[in-house]
């Protein structure tokens, strides 16, 4: 398959595709951090490009429920609309599979997109002992099936207790390894 892998850096949810033998590239604003195929630049561009599959992690910071009492503070209407704009450009790529990742949306947000999401997962679902409410949106897929379905008592909390800093947004948005494995595992 020729997968898009939009708004990713880690490369994690791309190599995960390409162990299991797919055409799978990554795009974002930022570099890469390992190496691999991936277009460092706008993904607009891309998501109008044929694909078979486009999986889509665009940026949340307003559109998640975490951060709702800074956008009624701030009054940032105009960039809930235009973060609300960009996620339906993913959730509306040139491919009959589809799912944009995001955390649990606000109602402002959710107002915007038309709906709330398909499904949620946990990253202790597939084996990486952390919480992490995460959302998809998705067109032409399943849910994604959890391996684990009674939580761990050691989950932890690191995405909730990353600490204030230079990588902090980097450090919360990282695809968590057992969720993109399980992607390409049942989305293949």
């Amino acid at each position: 398959m020729r997968i898009l892998v939009a708004c990713e850096y880690s490369g994690r949810v791309r190599d995960a595709f390409r162990a299991m033998g797919h055409d799978a590239i990554s795009c974002d604003l930022e570099p890469t951090e390992v190496p691999g195929p991936h277009v460092q630049s706008d993904v607009l561009p891309l998501l109008r490009e044929t694909w078979d599959l486009v999986i889509a992690n665009p940026p949340c910071d307003y559109l998640a429920n975490s951060g709702v009492r800074w956008r009624v503070k701030r009054q940032e209407w105009q960039q809930v609309e235009d973060a609300a704009g960009f996620f339906l450009a993913c959730l509306n790529a040139n491919a009959p599979r589809v799912a944009v990742e995001n955390p649990v949306m606000h109602r402002y947000g959710r107002g915007h997109i038309g709906r709330g999401p398909d499904f949620t997962v946990q990253p202790w679902h597939f084996g990486d002992r952390q919480a992490k409410r995460t959302c998809f949106w998705t067109r032409g897929l399943p849910p994604l099936v959890p391996e684990i379905t009674e939580r761990p008592a050691d989950v932890g909390q690191a995405v909730w207790r990353e600490p204030p800093g230079p990588n902090r947004k980097k450090n919360r948005s990282r695809t968590f390894s057992g969720i993109a494995r399980a992607m390409a595992e049942q989305w293949s």
